[in-house]
């Protein structure tokens, strides 16, 4: 079996079973028992401490998929690690110097428009420093090609701490108002067993000798800082910029709109764990064939697989709403099929984003980050106004349709590889049929049901398709575990 295929396969039933427990949180337990107002306080203030974990981390647990397999011996590998460590403490000695002189300052700031975050300012600090160290040594495990378990804390135990608060909230032991608190020092118990297990795998001695390469490296963190605090920008400011405009129950709406759409990259953000290092490493090799091989493979797998996710969810998008106790929520039903577009497109770039990252051009990284992130900035601050959180959904989906092309064309001219096939063509129209012969179908039975016999359809006509196309070597290919 080969290694991407084996942990890709454990990360899929992974994410799969975090998006379970995620479901039944952001569709139930989160609007029944922290109600519109605390659930999208929790959304704001988990997507603003996202914002500033790039900047926390300063790009080490990037600098260590890049650098790591260059190293030969253990020594060097250890003085590698050593200093790598220790830089995110560059930021996050002045950045906790800041927060205590202007606390005041940012707390009123922030809460403006909705009074409710003033008290909770901490928490953003404290949960971005806890998840910057934790993708350190996230990323330490996963160059020993031993992501499974990282994936796990990375994942499901997020998902199962919120799940456990939320009933402890039920039953009233705890308040909404500690639920927040007690979510930060749960994450903090997170870090320290995600350091243990990077331990085990790998124990470096440390010493206070730097690598040759020191130079190279900070400067690749400098910028993977800069591209990836961009990055998140892109990602999180949606949420961020909503409760500045909107009321913030707009915020929990959005979320849970969001967190549907997000199960279509399942695939990709199981695949990557594991295909990143591998991608690091043949360009380390300078093995253009192996990384070709990568490129296309990922991009046609991705599109596949994430193909069927796209029109499970957005088929049964008014049935997942009917099993909500609030109407309200069902009004974000066009973020979901605007977001969860935009995230196929991502997929089809299979594992690009990693050769642009760990490749000789990765300084390219920086402005593109940066002008997607001003891109989305400038257009959410127009289209929120206008649409509402539909405007939010518009604005990611056309940075990222607008960027995806560039950066396909930018690899293009450099590496002179591209994603995509006549397999990709036909996963596109098959995808199309699928959802168009769906569309006009109406069950009128229990939502759960509905959602039971549309899933199945929608199955086994997207496999007819594939299979019609003559793409079906593709599912053999992965169902005898190759790769």
């Amino acid at each position: 079996m080969g290694i991407v295929f084996k942990q890709t396969s454990w990360n899929i039933v992974t994410i799969s079973i975090a998006i379970l427990i995620g479901g039944v949180n952001t569709l139930y337990f989160y609007p029944e028992f922290l109600k519109d107002d605390y659930y999208g306080l929790v959304v704001f203030l988990l997507a603003t401490s996202n914002l500033l974990q790039p900047l926390m981390s300063f790009g080490a647990q990037h600098t260590i998929i890049k650098f790591f397999s260059s190293f030969n011996d253990k020594k060097k590998k250890d003085q590698f690690l050593s200093s790598v460590i220790f830089l995110p403490l560059f930021f996050i000695i002045p950045i906790t110097f800041l927060v205590v002189q202007f606390h005041d300052i940012i707390a009123q700031f922030l809460s403006v428009k909705n009074p409710i975050i003033e008290s909770y300012v901490w928490v953003i600090f404290l949960v971005s420093f806890a998840t910057s160290y934790f993708e350190v040594f996230y990323s330490w495990s996963r160059v020993q090609f031993k992501s499974i378990f990282g994936n796990i804390l990375k994942e499901i135990y997020p998902r199962i701490s919120v799940l456990f608060l939320l009933v402890l909230v039920s039953f009233e032991v705890l308040n909404k108002e500690n639920f927040v608190w007690w979510l930060t020092g749960l994450y903090y118990l997170r870090l320290i067993l995600m350091i243990v297990y990077s331990f085990y795998l790998y124990k470096p001695v440390f010493s206070i000798t730097i690598p040759d390469n020191f130079k190279e490296i900070l400067s690749y963190s400098f910028y993977i800082l800069l591209a990836g605090s961009a990055a998140s920008f892109l990602i999180d400011i949606d949420k961020y910029m909503i409760p500045q405009k909107q009321a913030i129950s707009q915020t929990a709406y959005y979320a849970v709109a969001v967190f549907i759409a997000t199960v279509v990259e399942i695939p990709g953000r199981a695949m990557f764990q594991i295909l990143n290092p591998l991608v690091a490493k043949s360009l380390n090799d300078q093995n253009y064939s192996e990384l070709k091989y990568l490129y296309k493979k990922s991009s046609e797998n991705l599109l596949l697989i994430s193909g069927l996710f796209f029109l499970l969810i957005n088929l049964n998008i008014d049935s997942f709403y009917l099993l909500l106790n609030n109407q309200f929520y069902s009004n974000a039903s066009l973020v979901v099929l605007i977001i969860s577009s935009a995230k196929l497109i991502q997929m089809s770039f299979g594992c690009g984003p990693a050769i642009l990252a760990t490749s000789t051009f990765y300084r390219i990284t920086l402005p593109f980050s940066i002008s997607m992130a001003i891109s989305v900035y400038l257009l959410n601050d127009y289209l929120i106004d206008l649409y509402g959180i539909n405007g939010a959904a518009i604005s990611t989906f056309i940075v990222l349709l607008i960027f995806t092309i560039l950066k396909i064309l930018y690899i293009v001219f450099k590496i002179k590889i591209q994603p995509y096939s006549l397999n990709s063509l036909k996963i596109l129209f098959s995808i199309f049929i699928v959802y168009l012969i769906n569309y006009f179908i109406n069950l009128d039975y229990n939502p759960l049901l509905n959602i039971f016999i549309r899933s199945v359809g929608i199955t086994i006509l997207y496999l007819i398709m594939i299979y019609f196309f003559g793409i079906s070597q593709k599912l053999k290919n992965l169902l005898n575990l190759k790769f």
